[in-house]
């Protein structure tokens, strides 16, 4: 039996964005809880399409088709928009 997983490439790329983008000095007030995190690409996530896969080959090609210029342009796009709406409405106190 393979251990062949289905994974999500814009999942991947989001949520390394996010954990860059935290850490940076833009966002050094922002809320570093993992909810907070989680909250922000959920958001972003749900504004951006899947790309699902099914092995390795998959997803290298998939993750070289979206790491163009526009492709990560939208991508910070929608994480920064989530940003903003987490932290103006963050779902903890």
């Amino acid at each position: 039996m393979s251990n062949i997983k289905l994974v999500n490439v814009t999942e991947e790329i989001v949520m390394g964005l996010v954990s860059f983008l935290l850490h940076g000095v833009q966002y050094q007030t922002f809320c570093h809880c993992k909810q907070c995190e989680m909250d922000v690409a959920a958001i972003a996530l749900n504004s951006l399409p899947a790309r699902y896969v099914a092995s390795e080959e998959s997803r290298d090609a998939a993750f070289n088709q979206m790491n163009t210029p526009e492709s990560i342009e939208e991508i910070n796009k929608q994480i920064i928009r989530a940003l903003h709406l987490v932290k103006q409405y963050p779902s903890h106190s």
